[in-house]
């Protein structure tokens, strides 16, 4: 008797423990840890992953397995132990962990088929030739209906048959004709002889074949040899060649020529910065190495020859970068160097590419990877390093459950594989610094620029003297100069605005009223194009009223400023400019991002206006001016972090200009120029804003100098959301250590959410050993609500967003 024990997809309290089944004997020498199944539970079945198989189980009477869902495990032995980790330090379900690992696709409704992998029908077992005769492939079902799954496991081990998966209504898989030969090569040379000497294409058809006889695509079998289809088809006719609807990968890339590049010479800041990197890659050694760099340091470099040393030991890399905007510029710098051994993951791929690029790194088939926070996951058994870029960048933690941060995963993972992490940036998170700082991490500095161009002379201009002044526009006096100056010169800028939309808000000059969300305690955004008022939390969409729903007045203003606004004030007072505006809604369609960046680049306009994703990673050489429109919007935020991202995202934009020969310029407008982030960030000095800000820290008792975990109820009636804060703040306090802080229960910074009321509790502590114990038998305490009674507790070990 074996027993597998199964953790299945019922995200529920109750429910999250293994389960013991038994594998029939069918399907002993097929259950393997890691591979999904799918078990009776309850009245219904359902998918569930396999933990462990076992010899026995304290259980008497077991149900079976009904049936296997893969043939070889989606989550390797690591994986299954970091979700072990991921669910113990985000207090997640198991399940929820092992589905963050797993592309979109395998998540989805699918059809599974065994097919053949061709060029091996040699070695293929007879039985499964009988099966698949002049198939290329066969439903799951039909498979096994005359073969067992352990004949299909074997095979798949050989390389002779693969089982896919298509997605239905996900995307299907990509097939593309191609062409192969059904002769042998001698029986082709006998062929060839036997031909007319003046049927040329069919001659350089049997050619190619005696020489290649793998399949190829028509495509590029076509176009290789300069011939039409018609000397295909006569071939084929004729027995000599076959065609076959063959599956391919969809390559986002597929249209673009990389242009090779090699290692470039480094200075000699680069090479001190890489020795050590090198050093805990050749030792197998575990160490995490924060590379501080200024903005166009040559951080990108660093990074590239490190990998170089990993893939010469025949390890694999992971790269992450920061959202969507880095990806382009990033991708073309590593599949430049590597070529077809970088595989790419983010979120602005299809569902079907995502699902290729992971089955390329699941086959071993790529070395490295470069992608978003989810990357961190990719399953490879060989790892040499990895390497966060921008490490301090928000959109590393993810909000929703599990709340992990992609660093905390990078390091345990790199405990596992005995490689060095390396945290790039050239404004480390506080956090960070202070771990480099107390010899936690080990501190390399970039402190140059490249080719030791100077940094950008930064302007603060006060938007306050130019109210004084009796400029109402949205440009200072300083700024629009500057426009027209570079326009005169054919030089770019760049503007930046940290926000989208038109207007931050509406609002009545009669009577004050603000049109807010219906469903979300927060104002609506007006977007011009649409003429709508859009909630940005809960998606609630609404006419711009003419007038006033409180007082009928007419008097309805914008207030705020947004991309579109600024868009048509440029259009007004400088019409000649080519502006292209980059924001979520001109990139919301696949591939405009790119497309935006590749116009910009290739000089078709002037003045790149856009959001928070054009501030960091993008190397222009003719960016000589950028422009920070609003600098302090982040600054009043409700968050304990407002200044430390303010500073970060300032320093961030500044670096995108004057990278190569030509000298840059910045201006920040700003309302409040004296504060310390704004005048810091404007003379890039990193190390005098890291003492002030943990001096402020440690005063108000903030990380890094003591840890925070937030609590946040929600429900539709307010009543019950106060009553319940209240009884869960008072058993924490009661059961935590008195040294421990706790402020609240009070309402959040955005007291309703999609007609749900929140409530938020914040923990501060330094040390508190029986916190995970505590929290845990809360959510027991509540579980019975939370299933039954629309009730929501969700914790956040370590918060990003405080909101």
């Amino acid at each position: 008797m074996t027993v597998a024990k199964v953790i299945v997809d019922v995200p529920a309290k109750q429910t999250d423990r293994p389960f013991d089944y038994l594998i029939p004997e069918w399907l002993e020498e097929v259950i393997q840890p890691g591979m999904r199944v799918i078990v009776p539970f309850g009245p219904r079945k359902v998918q569930g992953f396999v933990e462990s198989v076992v010899a026995t189980s304290t259980f008497k009477s077991l149900k079976k397995i009904s049936e296997p869902m893969d043939l070889i495990p989606v989550l390797n032995e690591e994986l299954l132990s970091l979700a072990d980790w991921l669910s113990h330090s985000t207090l997640c379900y198991k399940i929820s962990a092992y589905q963050a690992m797993l592309p979109p696709a395998l998540k989805a409704k699918y059809q599974r088929k065994i097919k053949k992998v061709l060029g091996n029908e040699t070695v293929l077992d007879p039985s499964i030739i009988e099966l698949l005769k002049d198939k290329e492939e066969i439903a799951w079902e039909d498979a096994l209906e005359s073969v067992s799954h352990s004949t299909l496991q074997k095979e798949v081990k050989k390389g002779t048959i693969e089982v896919i998966y298509e997605v239905k209504s996900r995307g299907q898989k990509k097939k593309v004709k191609h062409i192969y030969p059904l002769m042998g090569r001698k029986e082709l040379q006998q062929y060839q002889e036997t031909i007319n000497k003046n049927a040329k294409k069919q001659h350089s058809l049997l050619l190619y074949f005696i020489e290649n006889p793998k399949p190829i695509e028509q495509k590029k079998l076509l176009t290789h040899l300069g011939i039409s289809t018609a000397a295909i088809k006569g071939l084929i006719e004729k027995g000599v060649l076959g065609e076959v609807e063959q599956e391919v990968y969809r390559d986002p890339y597929e249209e673009r020529v990389f242009e090779r590049t090699k290692s470039l010479s480094l200075t000699e800041d680069q090479a001190e910065a890489l020795a050590p990197i090198c050093e805990a890659v050749k030792n197998n050694q575990h160490e995490v190495f924060l590379l501080y760099g200024v903005t166009g340091s040559g951080k990108t470099e660093v990074y590239l020859q490190s990998i170089e040393k990993v893939l010469q030991k025949g390890e694999e890399a992971i790269v992450l970068v920061p959202e969507i905007a880095l990806t382009p510029q990033m991708v073309n710098r590593f599949k430049g160097r590597f070529g077809d051994k970088v595989a790419v993951l983010h979120s602005g791929l299809s569902v079907g590419e995502k699902y290729d690029e992971w089955r390329k790194i699941q086959r071993k088939e790529v070395s490295v990877v470069v992608g978003a926070r989810s990357a961190v996951f990719a399953p490879f058994e060989n790892l040499g390093i990895i390497i966060i870029d921008e490490e301090h960048e928000m959109t590393y933690k993810q909000e929703e459950n599990p709340r992990y941060h992609a660093k905390d995963v990078a390091i345990e993972r790199g405990l596992k594989h005995n490689c060095p992490i390396v945290l790039g940036s050239a404004t480390p998170s506080l956090e960070s610094f202070a771990r480099a700082q107390k010899g936690v991490y080990q501190l390399l500095s970039l402190p140059n620029r490249m080719n030791n161009q100077a940094l950008p002379k930064v302007e603060i201009i006060d938007m306050r003297e130019e109210l004084r002044d009796g400029n109402r526009s949205m440009f200072s006096g300083v700024l629009m100069e500057k426009l027209k100056d570079r326009l005169k010169k054919k030089e770019q800028t760049v503007l930046f605005l940290n926000k989208r939309g038109h207007s931050s808000f509406v609002m009545c000059r009669d009577c004050g009223y603000v049109v807010k969300c219906p469903n979300c305690d927060i104002s609506l955004t007006y977007h011009r194009y649409q003429n709508q008022m859009k909630c940005h939390y809960c998606g609630f969409e609404a006419h711009t009223p003419t007038i006033c729903p409180e007082c009928n007045g007419e008097h309805i203003r914008y207030f705020g400023t947004g991309t579109q606004k600024v868009e048509e004030e440029l259009a007004k007072i400088l019409p000649e400019a080519r502006v292209i505006r980059m924001d979520v809604d001109t990139t919301s369609r696949k591939g405009s991002h790119e497309k935006l960046l590749d116009k910009f680049q290739e000089g078709e306009a002037d003045i790149l206006l856009g959001t928070q994703m054009i501030a960091k990673g993008l190397d222009f050489p003719r960016i000589t001016l950028v422009g920070v429109l609003s600098a302090d919007t982040m600054l009043h935020l409700p968050d304990f972090r407002s200044s430390e991202k303010t500073f970060q995202l300032l320093t961030q934009v500044s670096g995108r200009a004057g990278r190569h020969e030509l000298q840059g310029e910045v201006i920040f407008q700003t309302y409040t120029p004296e504060h310390y982030s704004i005048e810091l960030a404007s003379k890039q000095n990193y190390d005098l804003f890291y003492q002030t800000e943990m001096q402020i820290r440690r005063q108000h008792a903030y990380p890094p100098y003591y840890f925070l975990t937030m609590i946040t109820i929600s429900h539709e009636e307010l009543m019950k959301v106060v009553s319940i804060s209240e009884k869960i703040t008072s058993v924490i306090r009661q059961r935590l250590s008195p040294k421990t802080v706790i402020l609240g229960p009070v309402a959040s910074p955005i007291s309703r959410i999609k007609n749900r009321y929140r409530y938020q509790c914040l923990i501060k502590f330094k040390q508190e050993p029986h916190l995970e114990d505590v929290l845990k038998s809360v959510l027991d305490h509540y579980q019975q609500e939370i299933s039954s009674n629309g009730l929501q507790i969700s914790i956040d070990v370590n918060p990003h967003i405080l909101m």
